[in-house]
């Protein structure tokens, strides 16, 4: 071997000994959301639809958040803590409004449609019930993709924000039914009660995620609970999920009124199939319960089940009726305003770094099913057989307008 070889075979061996460069994969670049977040306008909302933490997650991603001023004050976050966490804070209302994806937590008016611009996404609650006449055809006209939290869906059939409040609904229920039990128009006693105290006993109607979470306050704090739901499916399910036995009945009028007259508590929480909550305590059971005897109506937001319910605020949550206290505000969670808003933020945020990564909204929902189970209209397109029929408005397949893109 001559010395140019040697000197070939030296300098490659030095080469290998020097540091290499690592070869990544290349990613699709994630797109850059502009997300607006405008002040709850509506008399019993006090949530906010990001708290500043997931603000602040969605910053350090490279996505911009405008909030107006105000925001979150009603759950107690200043325009500092969302300003400290990369938020911009706004002061004229259209500019929160005039972003490419909106997020609010109520319905919009139709005074905030009119803010918007064109092909924006929003993301709110439907609430389609208490709607004005006409929104539906003021955002289509906008081609507006609109996406309804309480729509939203994941794999295993659980809606998870409806999920998420109902949780917090059914624990209220429980606390605010203590402090009235306890009140001067109440029956004077300790929920739960003590040693050598008859315990308290509570009527839950409905054994869906309110009931069982008002059944786990109530058992925890040592009540007798009796539960009404019309599927005993759902009832072998929640004695399963509580890991104990409680006293059972599917609704008859004749149990279910006889359970009533000795009950310190009842809190309705039956949804039903259709858009009215069926109303299954008439108001001769009310008059049969004792003076001072406390009614939680979770579902007044869709009529009620009681007959003797009225809606209620947080200003005047209670009127009494047949000498029965009735609480019937709409938005309970609204009243822990704070724990809601992070319980809210908590999927949301995870939510719109999935859009992110998709590469927008429309590619997300393409891909993205979780995305996709909360649209009802998509660029203007009323994407909702239900809604399409209710408002009288032409109905598209969704999946056929993504196929098209």
């Amino acid at each position: 071997m001559n010395e140019k070889s040697k000197g070939i075979q030296s300098l490659a061996r030095e080469a290998a000994l020097l540091p290499q460069e690592e070869v990544l994969q290349i990613t699709a670049k994630t797109s850059e959301l502009v997300i607006g977040i405008p002040k709850e306008e509506s008399l019993q909302e006090k949530r906010v639809a990001l708290v500043p933490e997931a603000v602040a997650l969605l910053v350090a991603r490279g996505h911009q958040v405008l909030i107006e001023t105000g925001a979150g004050a009603q759950a107690h976050y200043s325009d500092a803590d969302y300003s400290e966490s990369g938020a911009r804070i706004v002061y004229d209302r259209r500019q929160a409004f005039q972003t490419s994806i909106v997020i609010k937590i109520e319905p919009p008016t139709m005074v905030e449609v009119e803010l918007m611009g064109l092909r924006q996404t929003l993301i709110s609650a439907l609430q389609w019930t208490v709607q004005p006449t006409g929104l539906l055809a003021a955002l289509a006209a906008k081609k507006i993709t609109a996406i309804a939290w309480d729509f939203i869906q994941n794999e295993n059939g659980i809606y998870p924000l409806v999920r998420a409040m109902g949780e917090i609904a059914g624990n209220s229920a429980v606390l605010i039914a203590g402090d009235l039990l306890a009140g001067p128009h109440g029956r004077g006693t300790l929920f739960g009660g003590v040693s050598g105290v008859p315990p308290t006993e509570v009527v839950i109607i409905g054994a869906g995620t309110v009931g069982e979470f008002a059944a786990r306050a109530a058992v925890g704090l040592g009540a007798t609970v009796k539960l009404f739901d019309d599927s005993p499916n759902r009832l072998i399910r929640l004695q399963n999920a509580l890991g104990q036995r409680l006293w059972t009945s599917t609704l008859q009028p004749s149990v279910l009124s006889e359970a009533l007259r000795t009950a310190d508590v009842a809190i309705g929480a039956i949804r039903g199939t259709g858009q009215r909550t069926p109303m299954v305590v008439s108001e001769p059971m009310v008059a049969g319960m004792r003076k001072g005897t406390v009614v939680i109506d979770v579902t007044i937001d869709r009529g009620g089940c009681f007959e003797s319910s009225r809606i209620t605020s947080h200003e005047r949550p209670t009127f009494i009726e047949m000498d029965v206290i009735h609480y019937c505000v709409p938005n309970i969670p609204s009243r822990v305003s704070r724990t809601a808003s992070k319980a809210l933020s908590n999927i949301m945020a995870p939510l719109l770094l999935e859009f992110a990564a998709d590469g927008g909204v429309e590619d997300s929902i393409k891909q993205n099913r979780l995305a996709r189970s909360g649209v009802y209209m998509f660029n203007g397109n009323l994407t909702h057989a239900g809604l399409a029929t209710e408002s009288k408005l032409p109905f598209k397949d969704l999946g056929l307008l993504l196929a098209t893109l």
